[in-house]
């Protein structure tokens, strides 16, 4: 189980500016699968390869060719395997450590167009204002039409404290944003977390990396130390998390549930592509003594509220669907992003690397997320002034070539138990004269975030029923 367990990796819709987003990676042993080679294509392959070598208007050297011929068949598969060459590989490995250069933002590729799927918290981009569902159309004075993925986050890519001018489309705007944005060593802060009131944990988990797990486990009893040795609540904020290290899912998922408890399984062609993940160690420990046994044990029955929306991806979604399946939390907010599918890393020879898509996940009641995301049971808008999801609401489903959800036509389309409207805007008119006054995301888990109120009224009327 453990060695199948670490091959796998889990991610966001696209790739993070400075570095695909983080995964799992590991050697593959070579599988003992007999193909029989397409020998008529490969004819028409190198006739192809022959007539650009000899008649295109410029000369071309072979390794550019055969290297775009890769890309090209790899991104033609779906929206999330992708050729990576060697610098983008060392970022790849770079990024599970929290650690890494560039913008801060998760992007995937529509029709031609570079397309936010969401910030990352304490970036360039995310100071900057990017939001959920942006379409840059304009890297400094270069077109984004005609680039591939890896080109455009290779241009985005560069130096610390060097600029970049995004040129960005916004559904609302009648006129295309620019927006400069300062490079720099993006130091993602996995964990935050704090005590909103006295027995009320909230916790927020921006990215899943390598020290996830941990670093949650150690703030749980911080807050609970810090409450006299007493929690009432929790409150766990997945909102426009992309998702990262498949093992800090489970691990953070084993931090509320009961040892043993199913937390995901996937299915694909290959035996290694399926797997059973269960709250236990070894599904989420690396050679490390087992941080999760640290945590109180009161966090596995206090009443639980997880925030998601249209940001909230892969792992994301993986603890939001283990919860919510299990009935261990109330899952609030918007509809979450989708992404259902697995990624594995394999290295090649020269230093580059394949990502691809091997296998689905399945929530621990057999929902597939792929192309249908998480649906809160209590839906919650978020005030439309500077709401992330301000833009184009964008989803898996979305994407172009993306995976088919293979449950979808056995169960009928999920609805929230509830619905609470945002609030009315009274100075709507005031904020339509002038969008780009503040530009400012509304701090998460404060009190002008809607959905964190929500919330909490949530929690304190299950504390009055509990009491009565």
């Amino acid at each position: 189980m453990r060695a199948k367990f670490e091959k796998f990796g889990l991610i966001g819709a696209g790739a993070v500016l400075g570095v695909m987003l983080s995964l799992n990676y590991s050697a593959i042993a070579d599988k003992d699968v007999k193909t029989q080679l397409p020998l008529d294509d490969l004819r028409a392959f190198a006739e192809v390869f022959g007539k650009i070598k000899s008649d295109y208007v410029e000369p071309v050297e072979d390794k550019k060719l055969i290297s775009e011929a890769i890309n090209g068949m790899l991104s033609g598969l779906d929206p999330h395997s992708a050729y990576l060459d060697v610098d983008a590989f060392k970022d790849l490995q770079a990024g599970t450590q929290g650690e890494f250069g560039g913008l801060g933002i998760e992007v995937g590729m529509e029709d031609g167009f570079v397309k936010v799927v969401s910030p990352i918290e304490d970036t360039p981009a995310y100071r900057a204002g990017l939001k959920t569902g942006d379409l840059i159309i304009k890297l400094d004075d270069t077109q984004v039409k005609g680039l591939t993925l890896n080109e455009a986050v290779k241009r985005m890519r560069g130096k610390p404290d060097t600029q970049i001018v995004l040129t960005v489309l916004r559904k609302g705007e009648t006129k295309p944003l620019i927006m400069t944005l300062t490079r720099a060593v993006i130091k993602v802060q996995s964990v935050k977390s704090k005590l909103v009131e006295p027995g009320y944990a909230y916790a927020r988990i921006t990215q899943f990396q390598e020290h996830t797990g941990e670093d949650l486990a150690k703030a749980l009893k911080a807050m609970h130390d810090q409450n006299n040795g007493s929690l009432k609540a929790m409150i766990l904020d997945l909102r426009n998390n992309p998702g990262g290290l498949l093992n800090a899912a489970v691990g953070v998922s084993a931090a509320f549930l009961p040892k043993g408890d199913l937390v995901v399984y996937t299915e694909g062609r290959v035996e290694d592509a399926k797997m059973r993940l269960t709250a236990n160690p070894e599904n989420y420990v690396r050679g490390k003594e087992d941080y999760i046994k640290n945590v109180p044990a009161e966090l596995k029955s206090v009443p639980m509220v997880v925030l998601v929306n249209g940001g909230s991806a892969s792992a994301s979604e993986i603890v939001a669907g283990a919860l919510q399946d299990h009935k261990r939390a109330v899952i609030l907010g918007t509809q979450s992003f989708g992404k259902g599918s697995v990624q594995t890393i394999l290295p090649m020879n020269n230093g580059t690397a394949i990502k691809l898509t091997t296998a689905r996940y399945f929530t621990p009641n057999g929902r597939s997320i792929q192309a249908k995301g998480i649906v809160p049971d209590i839906q919650v808008e978020e005030a439309t002034v500077n709401s992330a999801e301000q833009g184009f609401n964008l989803r898996e489903a979305d994407l172009s070539r993306h995976l088919s959800n293979p449950k979808e036509k056995e169960a009928p389309a999920e609805k929230p138990s509830k619905v609470i409207p945002p609030p009315e805007n009274k100075d709507k008119d005031a904020n339509d004269k002038d969008k780009s006054a503040d530009k400012s995301p509304i701090e998460p888990g404060s009190k002008g975030d809607y959905q964190f109120t929500q919330a909490m009224n949530l929690l304190k009327g299950l504390q009055i029923l509990q009491k009565k």
